[in-house]
């Protein structure tokens, strides 16, 4: 009988077996995070002033999968809007309904939280992803735009 897969909040102990997945997410989306980044957005998941979270899909003692989430304000809403900011499971992992469970799990503490929306972003050529998000959610019909500054 297969293992059960646990989704939960990620504990610092998750560190050296979150980094893989999330530089696999990084490799997905051809982008380079400087280590201090990647350190400093570690640390904010587990700072209560810090309106960032991670969950994690763990299977035999072994995570899967990673999906991060932040609240913020929206000036056409109450109460804070939540934005699921990264999705990611591992190349082994995927079709098992890891991915799923990981959204569903924002939802429900975005609920729990009385956000009144969770929405995200994904690549148009993200095909096998959108498979999924248009099972769950809405498309929402936006295009960003954006600017960087160096």
């Amino acid at each position: 009988m297969p293992a059960t897969l646990m989704i939960r909040p990620a504990v610092p102990a998750d560190f050296e077996q979150w980094l893989p997945l999330w530089e696999g997410y990084n490799t997905f989306y051809e982008r380079t995070v400087p280590a201090e980044v990647t350190r400093m957005t570690w640390s904010r998941f587990f700072d209560a002033y810090e309106p960032m979270h991670a969950i994690v899909a763990e299977r035999d003692g072994k995570l899967l999968g990673l999906v991060h989430y932040l609240f913020h304000r929206n000036t056409a809403m109450l109460a804070p809007t939540c934005y699921l900011q990264d999705l990611f499971t591992a190349a082994e992992a995927r079709g098992q309904g890891i991915g799923r469970a990981l959204i569903e799990a924002v939802y429900e503490r975005a609920q729990a939280a009385g956000s009144p929306r969770v929405y995200w972003m994904t690549q148009e050529s993200n095909a096998t992803a959108r498979k999924l998000y248009d099972k769950v959610a809405e498309y929402s019909g936006f295009i960003q735009y954006r600017r960087q500054f160096h």
